[in-house]
């Protein structure tokens, strides 16, 4: 990475992190901690830091009592034409207070497809999963029964369908207000909306260039003129295509 994409990667991440503080501070209120970025080489960690540019938690109240807590934490890269800044791993955890192991897990790697690179894992307990997992001589389960440990529903990647149009930290504060009626602050609401909004307008950007030729005919379909492109930049094997990964 040349010294200039580096330059341009962390201002990219830093409106992303200002991005993210304007929603969570507009959600959860002004004493949210901020999301800063931190260029680990070749990425750049965005994530509410401390002084010491330790990851932090964010604070959650219930009834005006701090029960939860939310660790967000993104490492961003450039694309694969070192066009548009990525995301190359996100972690969004929710944790009851006071308690390291969190309680359910929002996870992104953009490299993955096995596990699926987009997935949520639940730290719970459940009788017939932990019998089903026992049953499998094959899959996942079967290294740690080699290695004498019991499989547990927190290993388990439950999809979210696909690396583009995957859960962002905006529906992980919708999950926590609709179940659990964390505290919000007044104007809350248009906040989330206006943040959803932009982030599926991105994710469906990077889908039509993932697949213009269907995204063209939707649009002739809708009554608009589309014109193939003079030159055709060469397009990789479906295989390689983000769009259709798990």
């Amino acid at each position: 990475m040349t010294a200039e994409e580096t330059s341009t990667l962390d201002d990219l991440a830093t409106t992303f992190a200002d991005d993210l503080t304007a929603l969570t501070r507009g959600v959860l209120g002004e004493d949210t901690p901020r999301f800063a970025a931190l260029n680990m080489g070749h990425r750049v960690r965005v994530s509410p830091m401390s002084a010491d540019e330790k990851v932090q938690r964010i604070p959650v109240s219930v009834n005006g009592e701090p029960v939860l807590s939310i660790m967000a934490r993104y490492y961003c890269c450039w694309d694969g034409s070192s066009t548009f800044m990525a995301t190359d791993q996100a972690d969004i955890h929710v944790h009851y207070a006071g308690i390291s192991d969190p309680l359910i897990r929002f996870e992104y790697v953009r490299r993955s497809k096995e596990p699926p690179g987009a997935h949520i894992q639940v730290h719970a307990h459940r009788d017939e999963m932990a019998y089903l997992l026992r049953l499998a001589d094959a899959g996942r389960p079967r290294q740690g029964f080699r290695q004498r440990k019991l499989p547990r529903l927190s290993e388990m990647h439950l999809p979210v369908g696909g690396h583009r149009m995957r859960p962002a930290l905006e529906d992980v504060l919708l999950f926590l207000k609709r179940e659990f009626a964390i505290d919000t602050v007044p104007g809350w609401r248009a906040v989330i909306d206006d943040h959803v909004q932009n982030w599926r307008k991105i994710q469906l950007m990077t889908a039509v260039r993932d697949a213009p030729e269907a995204a063209a005919e939707a649009l002739r379909q809708l009554g608009y003129k589309v014109d193939p492109p003079v030159v055709v930049s060469p397009r990789g094997a479906l295989d390689d295509v983000k769009l259709y990964w798990p």
